[in-house]
């Protein structure tokens, strides 16, 4: 190696789909002296990252742990662990995610219904009470916060037809743990994961999971070996909890403590607080795109104040747009995914760069490519 490319990064203002900007005390964190993976003084750790997760999503399960792993290993875990070959599965979607969430559920032999609704509107609960009145699933999945449109989904609506239903309430909350009110207990969510990179504000590499005493019966009760060794809760539950920690895999240690950083400052600050400032700047930034003539994708009562899913002008090019973001302003955006591609950009304002500063910087710029733009053409 010639050169040290870490030499050259850039400092960027994400503002993308995520990863989102890390807070200087999580930078700290990261650079803590290195302890073993079963140090009594990391199992207290530990110990406390699941309080943490536990109030940050509002539930008592006791199988609530960070898995040594991105978001979509939450998502893996979700379905590795409780389908097995033939099982039903009912999957609503209206985004990305939902469609990742089928495959993952078909890779392991369920026999899956994907029930799809128009991308950039909500899950219709009418629809979903039919469909539970027509068939029984073992689980029910749904994406809370669609990363892919900005859509918030109304989950706890649906998540009381599926208890009654008897069927496992599986949500993927990667996106909204941390920038919205996540209540698993309330939704009656048998399973809940979601992501360290995104409203937490933690880099990327782990992902809280919580299981409810019906979900961990259920895996309990599988006919079939999990599938997945590393993801298999039977064994995790046996490294996470219990007077005596048995060793399942090396933990990444310093992500721990950047996790266990990145709640600490969610919980500091109050999750009302984090909630209420996130709103706020979304507020500040629908307000500015407006008065530049640029509108949301997103019905406002559905609308996700972390994800903002933003219509591009006619006649500008979504990538150039991106590209002069990024190359000119060193402020990154996302693009749209799938049959929004080339039509939408996607803002986040999510956990350390949910800020006043971060929206006027943003508009600032989109003003400027906008308005030299304009310009050009009318020259």
């Amino acid at each position: 190696m010639q050169k040290n490319y870490l030499d050259s990064i850039q400092s960027t203002l994400l503002l993308g789909a995520g990863p989102s900007g890390v807070a200087p005390s999580t930078y700290r964190a990261l650079s803590q002296t290195m302890l073993g993976h079963l140090d009594p003084y990391f199992i207290e750790i530990m110990e406390e990252i699941k309080n943490g997760i536990r109030q940050l999503m509002q539930t008592k399960n006791e199988v609530t742990v960070p898995l040594s792993g991105t978001g979509s290993s939450g998502m893996e875990a979700a379905f590795v662990n409780t389908v097995e070959a033939g099982d039903k599965v009912l999957i609503l979607e209206n985004g990305v995610f939902g469609n990742r969430m089928a495959d993952v559920a078909g890779r392991l032999g369920a026999v899956v219904t994907k029930e799809e609704f128009e991308w950039g509107t909500p899950v219709l609960v009418d629809r979903v009470k039919e469909l539970l009145a027509q068939d029984h699933y073992k689980i029910v999945a749904i994406v809370h916060a669609e990363t892919s449109t900005g859509v918030c989904n109304p989950v706890g609506e649906i998540g009381q037809l599926v208890h009654e239903a008897g069927s496992l309430y599986l949500v993927d909350a990667v996106t909204s743990l941390g920038g919205i009110p996540v209540e698993v207990d309330k939704w009656h969510a048998d399973i809940c994961y979601s992501g360290s990179q995104k409203c937490l504000s933690c880099p990327p590499g782990a992902s809280p999971i919580t299981f409810s005493d019906a979900a961990m019966e259920a895996i309990h009760n599988r006919k079939t070996k999990v599938p997945n060794w590393y993801l298999d809760m039977n064994l995790l539950t046996q490294y996470w909890g219990g007077s005596k920690r048995v060793y399942h895999h090396t933990a990444p240690i310093s992500m721990m403590y950047a996790l266990y950083q990145s709640i600490y400052n969610v919980l500091e600050e109050g999750m009302e607080h984090v909630f209420a400032r996130h709103q706020s700047v979304h507020e500040r930034l629908v307000k500015g795109l407006d008065e530049m003539g640029m509108k949301m994708l997103v019905a406002p009562e559905y609308r996700l104040p972390q994800l903002n899913a933003v219509v591009v002008p006619e006649g500008v090019d979504e990538a150039d747009l991106r590209a002069q973001l990024l190359n000119k302003y060193h402020i990154e955006v996302s693009s749209g995914l799938g049959p929004l591609a080339g039509k939408i950009i996607r803002i986040g304002l999510m956990g350390y760069n949910a800020t006043e500063e971060s929206v006027d910087r943003l508009l600032t710029a989109l003003k400027e490519i906008l308005e030299k733009q304009a310009s050009e053409e009318a020259a």
